[in-house]
């Protein structure tokens, strides 16, 4: 028997963080090393922080949002970013079903002079924790912000806190 389910409906399935990963058929990519002198998350009691991330160096995506990028296209960029920072929230925590809640994420979008839509940049990220994690534990609080410019001249970079389940 074959039941059809709204899109939006995954994000409300109380399965865990790991068996959405496989409903929505998505496979995270490899944890690249820090390219600084940092390190990619530090646990403090029941909180993990992590560094900010950009995309992978081959992103097909570089430069400005509003000038040289879409607002969809910074939206895919984000979205990318957040892949990444759950394949390093996995390798931190053994499993993303460690995850109580994503507490806090700041956005920073590489943003052209009269750009104004970052928060729909950032979307691309904060829609997937929710589609990951569910709306009770991936809606979080969250900053989005423009920025002259951003490393290697990426066009998203995020940061985020999350809570670990004991």
């Amino acid at each position: 028997m074959l039941i059809a389910v709204p899109a939006g409906a995954l994000a409300q399935n109380p399965s865990s963080a790991e068996a959405r990963l496989k409903d929505l058929n998505i496979t995270l990519p490899p944890v690249p090393p820090p390219v600084a002198n940092y390190v990619d998350a530090v646990r403090v009691g029941n909180l993990l922080f992590l560094s900010g991330n950009t995309p992978a160096r081959d992103w097909k995506y570089k430069g400005k949002v509003g000038k040289d990028l879409t607002v969809e296209e910074g939206y895919d960029t984000a979205r990318q970013v957040g892949l990444i920072m759950l394949a390093k929230v996995r390798v931190a925590l053994g499993s993303l079903d460690r995850v109580k809640r994503v507490v806090k994420v700041f956005g920073m979008v590489n943003s052209a002079e009269d750009f104004g839509d970052q928060p729909k940049v950032i979307n691309g990220f904060s829609d997937l924790m929710v589609q990951v994690f569910g709306e009770h534990a991936g809606k979080h609080a969250r900053s989005a912000v423009g920025m002259a410019g951003l490393p290697l001249n990426n066009a998203v970079e995020v940061e985020m806190i999350i809570e670990v389940a004991e």
